[in-house]
């Protein structure tokens, strides 16, 4: 035990003396809960990827993490304290006496409701999700901008280091962390171009750096950033779709695919379309990723009280999600047609996270890029004259457009909308073969008392859609529709079964 080491041990005997407090320590820190207040000192350790073995050192490290992570959790973090030693000998936070330590000054929370608690509880709440894929957004919104080159030139060795690290201890198969490497090299060559070009874009930011479930926690019912990595710059200097992944990817470790596929949807439609031209990106992402992950719970191993065969089966799964993440499977188009009050969003939402590759198919709604084209919130409602025909046909241009972008990364895609003519049916088709993806085409229909039951009952939706537009659509010349027809007036769930069985009949017949 250094000098350093054992002072800092007399400092948390002293901290732990008070009634009621509870010491927690992690590889780098010791956290001291003291009712609603938490205090996070620095341990006294050197790793390869950081030096807190200064006084000095430790004090800038809490700086740092106040800078960092205030903007993000200010109901979290307030600021740095001394604890300092008076001159009758005695120690006491933030006194007038030499500081001999330092510490973050942090509200305490409800640990219970950290998103990886939560997930592991139950289902994920939808709106809980796209909250925390705002969160996530506005997060990269403010993030200032870094070197792209720099960022790219990294990827090789995480690649590199997530090899190394999992051989460690031989808990996992030699061959096989060998495969993913090269895997995820071979993706990396493709990839690098696209990767230089994002951070010429700007894509290249200063992230959070560690965005797994459990540094998101749910306060007041809204999803909150914390733990940010302060450390190193140079780690959370990243793609802001490589931060993003970690949260992704921890979602289907979870058993969370509709919850992943919700913050994927919910992001891309809150950020720059230039996104939907890196899809490719996830793979290889998420699989570096989950095999970091697997590096972090095997580290696990090393702790006295540890629970080895938990730890290993958790990190296990991890690493068999790398392994599956870096192999996707190949895109498909899936079209949700009908008039309004069908339940096509309800639908297209509740396919999506079951459509390979994961996490989930990209939904594409005209009502969503209506409002995107018009420069307004979606729920604002648009007058008449934005749906004359030329502005539907332009919708429809985009819609195909987009398809075609999200396919071509590789992912796939549902495209929502009523298309109520043949040639727009028609021309996502010619799309599709293009592509050389397979279509499932499905239709919705339900008598008019449903559709206008349904768009009476809707709140805060993109659609603009009325009873009386549900009404005049009754008189639509729909044609030959050439998909399959489902009748959609029943439940959801009948709804759901029947376009499934639909879209496994399509594509047996493909074959």
């Amino acid at each position: 035990m250094t000098g350093e080491t054992a002072a800092q041990e007399r400092i948390f005997k002293v901290l732990c003396a008070h009634p009621g407090v509870t010491r927690i320590d992690t590889h780098a820190a010791s956290v001291f809960l003291d009712g609603p207040r938490a205090l996070k000192i620095k341990r006294a350790v050197r790793f390869p990827f950081l030096d807190y073995s200064t006084l000095e050192k430790r004090k800038a490290a809490c700086e740092e993490e106040i800078r960092i992570n205030r903007p993000l959790a200010p109901q979290i973090y307030h600021r740095v304290v001394a604890i300092t030693q008076e001159p009758d000998g005695s120690l006491k936070i933030d006194g007038r006496g030499q500081p001999v330590e330092y510490a973050v000054d942090m509200s305490r929370f409800d640990e219970s409701r950290t998103l990886d608690h939560l997930a592991k509880a139950g289902p994920l709440d939808a709106n809980l999700a796209s909250a925390a894929a705002d969160a996530i957004a506005a997060s990269h919104e403010a993030a200032p901008r870094a070197d792209g080159a720099a960022w790219a030139s990294s990827i090789s060795g995480l690649i590199d280091g997530n090899s190394n690290g999992l051989r460690k201890g031989h808990h996992l198969e030699a061959e096989e962390i060998e495969l993913l490497g090269q895997a995820s090299h071979a993706m990396f060559v493709r990839l690098r171009p696209l990767l230089e070009e994002r951070g010429r874009q700007g894509f290249v930011r200063r992230c959070h750096g560690d965005l797994h479930l459990a540094n998101i926690v749910s306060i007041d019912d809204q999803p909150v950033l914390f733990d940010a990595i302060e450390f190193d710059a140079g780690i959370a200097t990243i793609d802001v779709l490589y931060d993003l992944a970690f949260t992704l990817m921890d979602l289907l470790h979870h058993d969370q695919p509709r919850a992943a596929n919700i913050v994927l949807n919910r992001y891309l439609a809150a950020t720059p379309p230039e996104n939907l031209d890196a899809l490719s990106t996830f793979p290889l992402f998420m699989s570096i990723r989950a095999a970091i992950r697997a590096q972090v719970t095997l580290a696990r191993l090393a702790r006295p009280e540890a629970h080895q065969t938990g730890i290993l089966h958790e990190a296990r799964r991890y690493f068999d999600l790398a392994r599956a993440l870096i192999h996707p499977p190949a895109p498909c188009l899936i079209a949700v047609g009908g008039l309004s009050g069908t339940g096509k969003s309800a639908l297209a939402r509740a396919l999506a996270p079951g459509v390979a590759p994961q996490p989930g198919a990209v939904v594409l709604r005209s009502d969503v890029i209506r409002k995107q084209l018009f420069r307004v919130e979606y729920t604002h409602r648009l007058p008449p004259s934005t749906y004359r025909p030329e502005v539907t046909a332009r919708i429809y241009e985009v819609l195909v457009q987009r398809a075609r972008q999200v396919l071509a990364q590789g992912h796939s895609t549902i495209v929502d909308a009523v298309f109520a003519s043949e040639s727009e049916r028609d021309e996502l088709a010619a799309m599709a073969r293009e592509c050389n993806v397979p279509l499932s085409g499905l239709f919705l229909v339900a008598d008019l008392a449903t559709r206008q039951a349904r768009i009476g009952g809707r709140q805060g939706d993109a659609s603009d859609a009325t009873q009386e537009v549900a009404a005049q659509q009754e008189h639509y010349n729909i044609g030959h529709v050439g998909w399959a027809t489902i009748d959609a007036s029943r439940t959801q769930e009948q709804t759901l079964q029947r376009c499934r069985d639909a879209i496994a009949r399509q594509i047996r017949q493909s074959d």
